[in-house]
């Protein structure tokens, strides 16, 4: 009979069980700390706002900046023009009998020019001084007579005007010959002469031009809105076109606008001794017209704020940016001269272009340049 006693169950233990274990309970507190960060750690959005608060002010570079007085100067291009310009003319008729200068050559005024051969005028004038003569003789011959009751009032009286009519003759006869002779009417030079000897020529004709360059007079034309900062008298720097630069004076100023500009015409006179400036060159004109004050910029630190002004970022005393709009009151080629700002002024010369207006900056000094 089979032995039916059964043997009671025995487990050995398992090395590793215990590494399960741990793992769940290290899982579980795990879980219970993620739970449990919400009431310990701040929600993103404070946690983000206390970040920003940790983050520096943002470094820009200043430069105090003191206003001086700026001469403010109108400017203009302008043309130069002879103090005057004439044209000699032939004031009789006849041949060219000599030329006594050449083209380009200076006179003095009353230089004989050119002569015209005055053979006509000269039997003009001596037909004229006879028929003179005889008007003469014939006004005493009735005289005379009219003394003795045997002319008549009115035969005196056309004999009178006869004598007159050959008086004004010899006159006009006498002008011919003393015309034949062209003179310079002023101290110049022959800029143009278009006469040959034994030319015919008529009275009236042009033959030539003579043009005064002491002084020149340089126009230029003046916009409405600077009229009044023009007036006689005024000192004005005139920089001719060929290099040469001279001080000249405003002679005059318009009082009539052209109806096509709105402009008017204004004259500076500049001296010209020696007569080295000819006429008709371009010239560039600077007239002072007072004086303000400005701060001098570079135009890499201008820029525009949000409504399109034109100004700069400056930093007040506590540190935070203040955009000022500004006015160029004058340009050179290493930077401008503006207005709109304090007398003295820290004006961000590195970084604006990072930092808006209001907001707190940490400044530097700007470094000296070498």
């Amino acid at each position: 009979m089979p032995d039916t006693t059964r043997d009671a169950l025995t487990f050995d233990d398992d090395k590793g069980a215990w590494r399960s274990t741990a793992f769940a309970v290290l899982l579980a507190v795990a879980v219970f700390g993620w739970m449990m960060s919400g009431f310990i750690a701040p929600s993103g959005a404070e946690g983000e706002t206390a970040a920003r608060q940790e983050i520096a002010p943002v470094s820009v570079a200043v430069r105090r900046s003191q206003a001086e007085a700026v001469t403010q100067y109108f400017q203009a291009e302008g043309q130069a023009l002879p103090d005057r310009d004439s044209a000699l003319r032939a004031e009789t008729t006849g041949d060219v009998a000599e030329v006594f200068v050449e083209k380009g050559e200076n006179v003095k005024r009353g230089a004989p020019i050119a002569r015209i051969a005055v053979n006509r005028a000269e039997a003009d004038l001596a037909r004229a001084t006879e028929d003179l003569a005889r008007a003469r003789e014939d006004l005493a011959d009735v005289q005379a007579l009219f003394e003795r009751g045997v002319a008549t009032a009115d035969r005196v009286s056309q004999l009178q005007a006869a004598l007159d009519a050959a008086e004004s003759q010899v006159i006009a006869e006498q002008d011919a010959v003393d015309n034949a002779m062209i003179l310079a009417p002023f101290d110049g030079r022959i800029e143009m002469l278009d006469l040959d000897p034994g030319e015919f020529v008529s009275a009236g004709a042009e033959i030539g031009r003579i043009v005064d360059n002491t002084p020149l007079t340089v126009s230029i034309q003046v916009p409405q809105q600077s009229l009044n900062t023009i007036k006689d008298g005024q000192p004005a720097n005139v920089a001719f076109i060929t290099g040469e630069v001279r001080e000249g004076v405003v002679s005059f100023v318009g009082t009539s606008a052209a109806a096509e500009t709105r402009t008017f015409l204004t004259e500076i006179e500049v001296p010209n001794d020696e007569g080295d400036i000819p006429a008709g060159i371009s010239a560039e004109i600077s007239i002072p017209t007072g004086e303000v004050v400005a701060h001098f910029l570079s135009p890499s630190i201008v820029s525009l704020d949000t409504d399109g002004r034109l100004g700069v970022k400056t930093v007040d005393a506590d540190n935070i940016v203040v955009f000022y709009p500004i006015d160029v009151v004058s340009a050179q080629i290493d930077g401008v001269w503006v207005t709109g700002l304090p007398e003295t002024v820290n004006i961000v010369t590195v970084g604006q272009g990072f930092v808006s207006e209001g907001e707190v900056v940490s400044p530097q000094a700007e470094e000296p340049q070498s």
